[in-house]
């Protein structure tokens, strides 16, 4: 291996590194997994080696973000492709659940129940994803995340808060020992170690998927589901690669992955924002209206249309069709709040990572165990922490998105990908369940359409829309120094505002990655203190 000097890192007023094209970028929620992905791709890995690398650091690091019990999703940008790949790897429900059960005791699904532990789909990813296109042995890239699982790393102050939020949940599970230093959750700065998960992964490293889906862990993953998972089950995981959809917004064609989750609806508010044509001034009132009223004008309709692919009632060309976003501009205005039905709220607890390398290609990944560590359940002492990704069925029976043994959940998980004219342009996600349209339409607009400087679109005020009822009107958070002259203006338009304190956690962090004609840039989210965008030197 040759050496080089440190990677660059984010400046720690803008949190933004810029070079030229023939350098590695990697922006992720923890400094260590930008760390991991520069390390491989320096040992000769690509963009793919690189993202695998930071997802398997990210998921030792902050368990309560992301981790092998859950599920991934995966846009590539290839030089000369017309659109990008995508790869869809989330489990289905295992064939042992049954709505009818549940609803002998249950009026709509549970939130954290065994049942709602789906087929684990992030490890077949890993594997497809680096068989296919990675440069480097699948065991290469996850050598970082051992490493530090077994060696140790310092706890970050996002991870000590969460655990000690969590420790009731997961004090009796047998991987939750390691995570906590004499029965307390660790203080920041404490080094901790998971020797349980070190070796489940040295397992992946040497043997590949059958360690996770056959054998030993695949028996702790069925006993924690309480009979809704059967080793067949696991056995039998299987991964997609999908046609993206997309739509031509902001002089770019913006792509995502299709259902089985909600990532169209930041497509489809971008274009609405573009259509109602606000001031290209983000501390104009009529700027952050614009993004509200284009995100409620569809946020209504997702638990309606996003199920498993073999049951969603719409054809996927049709959700970013002109013709059909376009018939609620009648209803919209810049002056005023429309009235849309209200949607229903989705928590949870996710990890989106984007890395370019000096080729050309880029990586938009998200990986999740959905309520932050998931259901609460391990896989016995293996260190995996099981995700609920379950929770996102319903129990309404003949819905497309009713619990049926072997049929994918709604999910929340919506990364994107930007190009023009085929050339990538930009990578761009965050966690936030329910809210990442919110927060990506945001960061989208302020650095794709306002006339702001690009390194306003990340520390720029956020606000965020909270559920609401029948014939009430929604209730708008925002970042207590959001402009007074905004909020007024907000208000005068009918929106309920409420100041909430600057700098929220939950509402980020958002990750990207951007490419002008000779320049990449990436920019990390002051809003976590581990978040990082790195550049090789």
């Amino acid at each position: 291996m040759t050496t080089s000097p440190p990677p660059r890192r984010s400046d720690e007023a803008t949190l933004i590194v810029s070079g030229g094209r023939d350098a590695g970028y990697a922006t992720t929620p923890h400094l260590l997994a930008s760390e991991a992905a520069l390390q491989v791709m320096e040992r000769g890995g690509n963009a793919i080696d690189g993202a695998i690398a930071a997802n398997a650091v990210q998921g030792v690091v902050a368990p309560h973000t992301c981790g092998i019990g859950g599920d991934l999703f995966a846009l590539i940008h290839r030089p000369g492709d017309a659109a990008p790949a995508v790869l869809n790897a989330s489990g289905v429900a295992g064939s042992g659940v049954s709505a009818d059960a549940l609803r002998r005791n249950h009026s709509e699904m549970p939130y954290r129940h065994p049942w709602t532990v789906t087929v684990p789909g992030c490890v077949a990813g890993w594997a497809e994803l680096s068989e296919k296109w990675g440069l480097l042995p699948l065991e290469w890239a996850l050598e970082p995340a051992i490493k530090l699982a077994a060696a140790g790393f310092a706890v970050s102050d996002e991870l000590s808060e969460s655990l000690g939020q969590i420790q009731e949940l997961i004090r009796f599970q047998p991987s939750s020992a390691p995570l906590y230093v004499e029965g307390a959750a660790p203080e920041p700065g404490t080094t901790i170690r998971r020797p349980g998960l070190a070796q489940t992964l040295e397992a992946i490293a040497a043997t590949g998927t059958d360690a996770f889906y056959r054998g030993m862990v695949a028996e702790e993953v069925v006993a924690a589901s309480n009979g809704g998972l059967t080793r067949d089950d696991l056995a039998a995981v299987s991964v997609d690669w999908v046609d993206p959809i997309g739509i031509d917004v902001f002089g770019l064609r913006a792509w995502t992955v299709p259902p089985n989750t909600q990532g169209y609806l930041t497509l489809a508010a971008c274009w609405l924002v573009e259509q109602l044509g606000p001031p290209h001034d983000p501390s104009d009132p009529a700027f952050v209206h614009a993004a509200i009223e284009a995100y409620r004008a569809v946020a209504w309709e997702r638990d309606e249309i996003v199920s498993d692919p073999g049951t969603a009632p719409l054809d996927n060309a049709e959700l970013l069709s002109p013709e059909r976003l376009g018939a609620r501009l009648d209803a919209m205005s810049l002056d005023a709040v429309a009235d849309w039905p209200a949607p229903a709220p989705a928590p949870g607890g996710t990890a989106y990572m984007c890395v370019r390398d000096g080729d050309g290609i880029g990586v938009s990944l998200i990986q999740s165990n959905f309520a932050g560590i998931g259901t609460g359940l391990s896989a016995g002492d293996t260190g995996v922490f099981l995700h609920n990704r379950g929770a996102g069925f319903n129990l309404i029976p003949g819905h497309p998105n009713e619990l049926t043994p072997g049929r994918r959940p709604l999910h929340t998980l919506s990364p994107t990908l930007w190009t023009k004219d085929g050339d990538l342009r930009l990578l761009l996600g965050t966690r936030g369940g329910q809210y990442q349209p919110q927060l990506l339409i945001q960061v989208a607009t302020h650095l794709l359409y306002s006339d702001a400087p690009r390194a306003e679109s990340q520390p720029a005020p956020r606000w965020q829309l909270d559920g609401w009822g029948p014939g009430e009107e929604p209730l708008v958070k925002v970042e207590e120094r959001t402009d007074p002259a905004v909020i007024a203006g907000l208000e005068e338009r009918g929106h309920r505002v409420e100041r909430v304190p600057d700098w929220n956690g939950g509402w980020g962090p958002v990750s990207l990655i951007g490419i002008d004609e000779d320049e990449v840039y990436g920019a990390a989210d002051p809003r976590v203190g581990s978040s990082a965008a790195l550049m090789s030197s």
